[in-house]
């Protein structure tokens, strides 16, 4: 079993800066892919960034150029860097990550309680 730990969610100003922190524990497991969604009410789960193990990465159009997501494999956390944010990055926002567990050839997500983001004047 895995446990995702979230951290950093608050009340913000535009074009203010917060950072988004999710600590995965367990044993024997592995992390093949960490990333960000999140939802706003009345709207739809939606990908706001995602790390492979090769640091690849990938953005939403909507938050490419403000966010920036990172990775400390030897902590097993991932960042998400926000920074100009605008009101309409106000949502919940959920932390994934993607493991295998040792010896084993399935992978298994997992998700976060999630952390509110508000962003408002």
């Amino acid at each position: 079993q895995v446990q995702l730990a979230e951290s950093g969610g608050g009340l913000v100003q535009p074009g203010g800066s917060l950072r988004l922190s999710c600590e995965a524990s367990g044993s024997r497991f592995s992390i093949n892919a960490m990333g960000w969604y999140r939802q706003a009410p009345g709207k739809q789960r939606e990908l706001v960034a995602m790390i492979i193990s090769g640091r690849s990465t990938n953005y939403a159009d909507s938050v490419r150029g403000r966010f920036t997501i990172s990775r400390d494999n030897a902590k097993n956390t991932v960042y998400l860097q926000m920074n100009s944010l605008k009101p309409e990055d106000t949502a919940v926002y959920y932390c994934n990550v993607v493991t295998k567990v040792t010896g084993q050839s399935t992978i298994r997500p997992y998700w976060g309680q999630g952390t509110q983001v508000t962003v408002s004047s």
